[in-house]
C-alpha cells in the first residue's frame, strides 16, 4: 500500500500516541498509525510515546518525542 504526501494519514505539525514496535537500520524506534511508518529517534522497541510529526513524506513519516 502506497501513500502520497498528501494523504498519508499523518499531518506535520499533529501529535500522535504510538507504542515502537521495532528499530530501524539506523537505529531510530519505527512506529506505524494506519500501517504507515513513521520513524521516531531516540526511541526503542517497546516505548509508548507521543510524538510530533515533523514531515511528511510518500513511504514514511518523521516525529520527535513531543514535550
Amino acid at each position: 500500500m502506497g501513500y502520497r504526501a498528501y494523504d498519508a494519514p499523518v499531518e506535520e505539525g499533529k501529535q500522535y500516541d504510538v507504542d515502537i514496535k521495532e528499530l530501524s537500520r539506523r537505529g531510530d524506534g519505527v512506529a506505524r498509525i494506519e500501517g504507515y511508518v513513521v520513524f521516531v529517534p531516540n526511541t526503542r522497541a517497546g516505548n509508548h510515546v507521543k510524538i510530533q510529526i515533523t514531515q511528511v513524506r510518500d513511504r514514511f513519516a518523521i516525529g520527535q518525542k513531543a514535550e
